[in-house]
């Protein structure tokens, strides 16, 4: 009787084991939504500690990001792996409760229907043998799973970048909201560029989809080690704040729109990887950008003054720039630092 006992608790652990694989690979691979799966979780950080440990060892930040680039990747890889582990010790357990033998040739019974077509030992009875051809099929789903879905993640991951790189172009490589405008107002758009401001703002829209719904994509870098995804975000958003409060100018309906979808697809991220505004972050690793000074909110404005852009009141253009900057500047600082991006500029 206790040993029957010890088999219906092995199939149940066993089942809750391969259920909860299946799952964590549905929640990152198939299901439309921003929902995490705790077994992931925990391999993205264990990954993570360790990418952290040996990126501390680099002297400069060039060392440091080349060690983190492969972050992601490996994570990534890891996956599949980790999932196809738990998978062959819950069918393991199963087996063991159908009492097809001790753990070790159970174990080969595992391992071998989860490598490849059916058991390289015969199994004994029906429901044993239903469950190896259960086990190779569920071994080829999760592999499929991951294939598949690689070239969608990598087109989001060139569509980022693209905007990305086109930032730099118009910003420099130094890039900061001031920058931005100067160039818009020597090309003549920074009156009208709605086009412009059109498209950061589908950028964010699919940002905060991909970067929710496929979450290591916020950790894959730029090719180039001093770009960012969460820097050009931090510039664009710079550069809408500071048009709308201190550039005189009448309101451009666009810009708004590319404001407010930036403010909320950067918070949305950041929540998805446990932001909480009111919290101070101790468990990141990257540098968050400073906040901006009055003085330099001063020397700003002469560079636009310079340019010939028409300013409002420095004052009251400073107290709304701020108020501004107060509903994405939290969430960048958070994501700056946990993707361990470049040192960003404020304005």
């Amino acid at each position: 009787m206790p040993e029957l006992v010890f088999r219906v608790l092995a199939f149940g652990a066993g089942a809750f084991l391969v259920a909860t694989t299946v799952l964590a690979a549905i929640q990152s691979f198939v299901l439309p939504r921003n929902e995490s799966a705790r077994l992931n979780t925990w391999v993205f950080r264990a990954v993570r500690w360790a990418f952290e440990a040996m990126a501390s060892l680099g002297r400069t930040y060039s060392q440091r990001d080349k060690v983190m680039a492969l972050y992601a990747p490996v994570g990534l890889v890891t996956l599949p792996i980790v999932w196809l582990t738990v998978v062959s010790v819950g069918f393991t357990a199963i087996f063991w409760a159908l009492d097809e033998g001790d753990l070790v040739r159970c174990y080969r019974i595992s391992a071998s229907s989860l490598l490849t077509i059916g058991a390289d030992e015969p199994t004994e009875g029906l429901v044993a043998s239903i469950m190896s051809y259960a086990e190779a099929t569920l071994g080829l789903l999760l592999l499929t799973l991951l294939i598949s879905y690689l070239p969608t993640m990598y087109q989001a991951f060139s569509r980022r970048e693209l905007t990305v790189a086109r930032l730099e172009l118009r910003a420099g490589a130094k890039a900061s909201a001031v920058e931005l405008l100067l160039w818009l107002n020597r090309t003549g758009s920074l009156q009208d560029d709605s086009d412009q401001w059109k498209d950061w703002e589908e950028w964010f829209v699919e940002i905060e989809e991909t970067h929710t719904s496929l979450a290591i994509l916020a950790f894959f870098r730029s090719p180039q080690p001093g770009r960012s995804w969460v820097t050009a975000a931090d510039v664009i958003l710079d550069a809408a704040a500071l048009i709308s409060s201190t550039v005189a100018q009448p309101r451009d309906p666009h810009l708004v729109l590319c404001f407010k979808a930036g403010c909320v697809a950067i918070n949305r991220v950041a929540r998805y990887f446990q932001y909480e505004a009111d919290v101070e972050v101790t468990d990141t690793s990257g540098v968050a950008p400073d906040e901006p000074q009055r003085h330099d909110f001063g020397l700003a404005c002469q560079q636009l003054q310079t340019a010939g852009i028409v300013l409002r009141e420095e004052q009251a253009a400073w107290e709304q720039y701020m108020e501004l900057r107060s509903r994405y500047a939290g969430a960048i600082a958070y994501l700056a630092r946990l993707t361990m991006a470049p040192e960003i500029k404020s304005i």
